[in-house]
């Protein structure tokens, strides 16, 4: 669905610049309610035009009254739907409003209890006056005092405004964040704001996105062709799958093996276009290609602008021998977006080939995911047929091993990772969890040390394994697998894979880390 184009009752979160807004969407599609995100300075016409069922003011780093903050369009105020503030979005509303925003002394971060004071719609059903309530909080500036019109309907440990609503306006603000697992109320509380104040049905699922995305594509793509470039994960076998159903032989799909890929990966692309898919693939065997870009490149996001070129020229030839083709399909998803840098104030965490090929190949994109979280891609493949084995892959970036391989990728680093990395998760599968982990990976970093192997002194490679739970690669936790796993898998790494003579376990959660090591 293209972000200017929100089906009518959708709901509009407006990103203040917090690196996380779209936690509030997933939360949000998670009440079975289409959500988007936009610019914080979206105009309240451009909005209105959306027919939104409500707007959302995510929290931000600035300071409501510090110079050249974010603000909303006054006039959202006055759009007749109802609004909800949250932390930097709560304080917005206040100071626009007439109410007052000062700084509050120490802040209030982390953990936070809050104390219900009067009847409200968001705390309605679950929480009356009186309650005790822990949530996640983190700013630094507060409301002083509500806008005329309001009521405090909750307030911190450090007497300052929680939340509060003016029910006649239908606007509400919250100073803590509803939209993270360490508010345990925060899905009531979301899902009154939804369900109760905005009317939603919470009936959005897969099934509906891909009657709307295959209406879509048709109405974009016309009578043009389609170049699309496949992988075997969930994503693009997905947007292959949707593309066949909306555009038939209009689709030309291209799977590139450019030697970067996991053991057997090739193989199982092929069966599965052939076998499950049934749709026609086009393969074209450029190892050596991708190999000689990368020689000598050690920087993260050098490798990543190689890889980008080398997809680039050869998309360039494959497309030169469709003279029909006018687009180009991507499986871009929402995360592949906000860590891009293409959010409204967003940072760049790291650069993505398939934001780039298009502008380099003259094509137009069809990105009919991108709104998409992981999971919500997983359950549209599920709609459209693709079988279980598929849907459930893991995750695997476009660049493939060569970022898992820290320093300059050789033909024989990428032996060795394959190997090892496949026994990694061999024994995953083998212990039932492989389901129950978000990502599992190894990483070969660029380091060598002593080991014993055989009673001889050995200079070898480490290993590093990382398994993550998630829900939408935003924010990962660290996987707690058995030591018992572990152990098996180090034992068969250094017997097996001879240049590995240690193993080892990250246990970095992201944030700070990422779930990639480049």
């Amino acid at each position: 669905m293209n972000p200017s184009t929100s089906a009518p009752g959708a709901v509009l979160v407006l990103n203040f610049g917090a690196q996380y807004a779209q936690l509030i969407a997933r939360q949000v599609r998670a009440c079975g309610v289409y959500c988007e995100v936009v610019p914080a300075g979206i105009s309240a016409d451009d909005a209105a035009a959306r027919q939104p069922a409500g707007l959302i003011l995510s929290g931000g780093p600035s300071s409501a009254y510090g110079e050249g903050a974010p603000i909303a369009d006054p006039a959202i105020y006055n759009l007749g739907v109802p609004v909800l503030g949250i932390c930097y979005g709560q304080q917005l509303m206040a100071m626009q409003l007439g109410g007052d925003v000062e700084k509050g002394g120490g802040g209030e971060y982390g953990q936070m209890e809050i104390t219900v004071t009067a009847p409200g719609r968001l705390f309605a059903g679950y929480a009356p006056p009186g309650t005790t309530l822990s949530c996640f909080m983190s700013h630094g500036d507060v409301v002083d005092r509500p806008p005329k019109g309001f009521t405090v309907t909750a307030v911190s440990a450090s007497a300052h405004v929680a939340a509060m609503e003016c029910t006649e306006r239908g606007l509400y603000g919250v100073q803590f964040h509803p939209e993270v697992q360490h508010t345990p109320f925060g899905g009531k509380l979301l899902q009154s704001f939804l369900i109760d104040i905005c009317g939603c049905d919470g009936n959005w699922q897969a099934a509906n996105f891909v009657e709307q995305a295959i209406e879509q594509i048709r109405r974009q793509v016309g009578a043009a062709g389609v170049l699309c470039g496949v992988s075997g994960g969930v994503d693009s076998c997905c947007l292959a799958a949707l593309l066949q159903r909306a555009i038939g032989s209009q689709l030309h799909c291209v799977f590139v093996d450019h030697g970067l890929l996991r053991k057997g990966e090739a193989d199982l692309v092929r069966a599965a276009f052939s076998d499950a898919l049934r749709v026609p693939l086009q393969t074209v065997e450029a190892a050596e290609h991708f190999l000689g870009r990368l020689s000598g490149v050690i920087d993260p996001e050098e490798k990543r602008k190689a890889i980008a070129r080398a997809f680039e020229e050869v998309f360039k030839a494959e497309a030169a021998k469709l003279p029909g083709v006018r687009f180009l399909a991507q499986g871009t998803l929402y995360p592949d977006v906000i860590e891009s840098g293409a959010g409204d104030n967003a940072a760049t965490i790291k650069t993505h080939h398939n934001l780039y090929l298009s502008k380099q190949l003259g094509l137009e994109l069809v990105e009919p995911l991108r709104n998409l979280f992981k999971d919500e891609v997983r359950a549209a493949a599920t709609e459209l047929g693709l079988p279980q084995e598929m849907v459930r892959r893991h995750p695997f970036p476009g660049p493939g091993l060569a970022i898992r391989i820290l320093g300059e990728v050789t033909r024989e680093r990428l032996a060795i990772l394959r190997e090892a990395d496949a026994i990694f998760i061999e024994e995953l599968r083998s212990a039932g969890l492989y389901d129950d982990v978000w990502q599992a990976l190894a990483v070969l970093p660029a380091i060598q040390s002593v080991g014993v192997q055989g009673d001889e002194r050995t200079y070898g490679y480490p290993l590093v394994l990382r398994a993550v739970t998630s829900r939408d690669a935003m924010t990962a936790e660290w996987s707690r697998l058995p030591w018992e796993l572990l152990e098996r898998v180090s034992r068969r790494v250094v017997n097996e894979v001879k240049a590995i003579n240690r193993v080892v376990y990250d246990i970095t959660s992201k944030p700070p880390g990422t779930i990639e090591w480049e």
